[in-house]
């Protein structure tokens, strides 16, 4: 699931606040997360197979200051409102009737709830649009909002950290003790340090991203263990060092709870989250209960569409919640520790739970940007501190805050992913920031930086080039997002920098310095931390559970997308160029030497059809690589045969050097002229570069798994 923030590929079980891409189920466009944008980004560069491709890549990705972007628009400085509005019932009311309705209709979602609480009391819970919108037949059924269950995503992974920090309360788990000692399997380790608890509740347990079996349909539900235990992914981070949005991590999590408590996840929470929170229409089990399947509302790619089916979450403790919007705020009041709701936590696990979770001794100067804690992410707006999640699955986006100062909360979830990628993340950004600036605004403008200039302009030197998401797959064939996902850091003379795209953005943004190595957004509130080590950027850290790398040199952008690019338009050009002068020979009745051939001449028509093969099978591999990228990027699956039946096809590519090698060796030994020698040398080229992006991306790895 994704959190809300752009991070990931298509939408996964994530949270952190609302962002392009993929805390939630599905990957998105995050991440980052990455997801509509990375898919599409990855199709056009492979359908594509031009120079057009790999030349406007390499600006994309290696820009001057000039041509990065065009210099963004900052946006409006928050300042309180006119006149002050009280957080009650008719006023938060008032707000919400007057935004939703029309936002819901322009964004092409079908349905959606909020429901908003404060000092201990539910202000409102309130239901927009439809549940079901009758596309298939019947009568469209609104949205009850009472009653109507939604799929919170991955804002599911605060139960999972809630029953874990229960057993930490109770003695039955400790933070910083190594998971191995509760787990019954083995999970990948690449690094001496200790796995904790600690590390997967704040997503820096070091492990990849892994998209198969993450989210799908059916009428069973998956067993926990045998979908941690099979492929699991690799840990490329040593534990505690790099955020790297998990699901995997935190339903390891879940799984330590099930093993130590001796009950089935889904049953643990349910006898000591959901009933003891008053949850009495809300439920971890899929598919859902008898009981609740008439309440549950559908889920549309858009309002406009026929619904999709019961979503199944392969790991459950990651996103497989779901529940009614009352549900959801009687679970806020308990997590506020308000008198009356649930008792899940002592008020001073609470706490722990809600502060920040790792500091500089791990994270260096990351820990300069807002942080994990056990499980929350640090939302914090306005002065006022607030701690979130959100979560995406393929069609329910929603997100959870709540102010513990203040003793208030706000949950809203979609049903649908609208009309555009963003169409969600917009919405939500606009309710939560929204409710945030109407009543608990800034109190005074943000507190000016204190790096002078000439450190800052140093600072900002060091930290221009390409970076790439912490939070994706390394190990398997999907590393090629890489190539299409990058974000260009650009110094500006002023010393600030300009992000393309901005962190948490779809669009650019520029920061400046505001502390050593910390940076804030110029007109608005999100903040980045740098960390260097060695004279060298190692990391920029963002939204506590995500982080950009230096793009590696050799999986540079600029580098393998001109290259790949190249190299498909000169087998595209060659390949139609074969039959094309075979027909001309033929129209001009240019007849062929007549005889028997050599023994040189034999060998060269076996290399020439044996390059002529290779080429176009790298032009179906590229075909391939892309209908399956896109595939995966919209949570379907795909089949291992098919991923090893392409994996043959570049294999033939790959073998398919050799021929073209002994074709560029008869053109300038039998002196066939220069365009022959350099047509031949331009394909052993272009096989080799295809050759060379198939092995540094993983499309040959043993590994087919995603």
């Amino acid at each position: 699931m994704s959190p809300s923030h752009p991070h990931t590929p298509a939408e996964l079980p994530d949270g952190g606040p609302p962002r392009p891409g993929p805390h939630g189920v599905v990957p998105r466009p995050a991440a980052s997360a990455r997801g509509p944008r990375v898919a599409h980004r990855v199709a056009a560069a492979l359908v594509g197979l031009g120079l057009a491709v790999g030349l406007a890549a390499a600006p994309a990705a290696g820009a001057t200051p000039a041509a990065a972007a065009a210099e963004p628009t900052p946006p409006p400085p928050v300042v309180a409102p006119a006149e002050a509005h009280t957080l009650d019932r008719p006023d938060v009311e008032a707000w919400l009737d007057g935004l939703l309705p029309a936002a819901l209709e322009n964004a092409g979602i079908a349905g959606g709830v909020v429901t908003v609480v404060h000092d201990g009391e539910i202000v409102t819970t309130r239901g927009y649009g439809y549940a079901d919108t009758g596309t298939t037949g019947g009568d469209p059924v609104p949205v009850d909002p009472e009653r109507t269950l939604f799929r919170p995503g991955s804002v599911s992974k605060l139960f999972t950290a809630t029953a874990a920090m229960q057993l930490v309360e109770r003695g039955d788990l400790d933070l910083d003790t190594d998971v191995a000692e509760y787990l019954d399997f083995d999970v990948p380790r690449n690094f001496d340090e200790p796995m904790t608890l600690r590390h997967l509740l704040t997503h820096t347990a070091g492990f990849e991203e892994r998209i198969d079996g993450l989210i799908g349909t059916g009428d069973e539900s998956p067993v926990l263990r045998d979908a941690l235990a099979t492929e699991p992914p690799e840990q490329v981070f040593e534990p505690g060092t790099v955020p790297a949005y998990s699901n995997y991590g935190n339903a390891l999590a879940g799984y330590i709870v099930e093993r130590v408590s001796g009950v089935p996840f889904e049953e643990y929470v349910r006898r000591n989250v959901l009933e003891p929170a008053g949850m009495t229409s809300s439920t971890f089990e899929q598919p859902l209960p008898a009981g609740l399947r008439d309440q549950m509302s559908n889920g549309y790619p858009s309002a406009a569409d026929a619904p999709g089916g019961f979503e199944i979450v392969g790991t459950s403790p990651a996103g497989a919640l779901s529940a009614t919007a009352p549900d959801m705020a009687r679970f806020m009041l308990a997590q506020l520790g308000e008198p009356g709701a649930g008792t899940l936590l002592t008020p001073a696990t609470r706490e722990l739970m809600q502060s920040p979770a790792l500091d500089e001794s791990t994270l260096g100067t990351l820990a300069g940007a807002p942080g994990m804690a056990l499980g929350w992410f640090d939302e914090s707006r306005n002065g006022h501190r607030i701690v979130g999640h959100g979560g995406d699955t393929n069609y329910f986006h929603s997100h959870l805050q709540i102010y513990p100062e203040e003793r208030t909360g706000i949950f809203v979830s979609l049903n649908s992913t609208g009309a555009s990628p963003y169409a969600t993340l917009t919405l939500r950004e606009s309710v939560l920031h929204g409710f945030t600036d109407r009543y608990f605004p800034a109190d005074a403008a943000p507190a000016a930086g204190t790096v002078d200039k000439a450190t800052a302009a140093e600072h900002a030197a060091l930290v221009e080039g390409s970076y790439v998401a912490s939070r994706g797959m390394h190990s398997t064939f999907l590393a090629m997002l890489d190539a299409f996902s990058v974000t260009q850091v650009t110094a500006r003379q002023d010393g600030r920098l300009l992000f393309t795209p901005g962190p948490a953005s779809a669009e650019p943004a520029v920061y400046e310095e505001v502390s050593p190595w910390v940076y804030r957004e110029v007109g608005g509130q999100r903040t980045v931390a740098v960390r260097v080590e060695d004279g060298k950027v190692d990391a920029i850290g963002f939204e506590g559970a995500f982080a950009m790398l230096p793009a590696q040199p050799e999986r540079n952008p600029a580098v393998a997308l001109p290259v790949l690019g190249v190299s498909l338009l000169i087998l595209l050009v060659t390949v139609v160029a074969w039959p094309v002068g075979a027909i001309r020979r033929r129209v001009r009745r240019r007849a062929l030497p007549q005889g028997a051939p050599s023994l040189p001449e034999r060998t060269g028509r076996v290399s020439r059809l044996l390059t002529r093969i290779a080429a176009v099978a790298v032009l179906l591999a590229a075909g391939g690589w892309t209908a399956t990228v896109l595939t995966v990027m919209s949570l379907q699956d795909v089949t291992e045969l098919s991923l090893r039946q392409l994996q043959a096809v570049q294999a033939v590519g790959v073998l398919g050097l050799v021929p073209a090698v002994l074709q560029v060796v008869d053109a300038v030994r039998h002196r066939h002229g220069w365009r022959r020698v350099l047509g031949t040398l331009l394909v052993l080229l272009a096989l080799a570069g295809v050759a060379w992006f198939a092995v540094e991306f993983r499309l040959l790895a043993p590994s087919v798994s995603y």
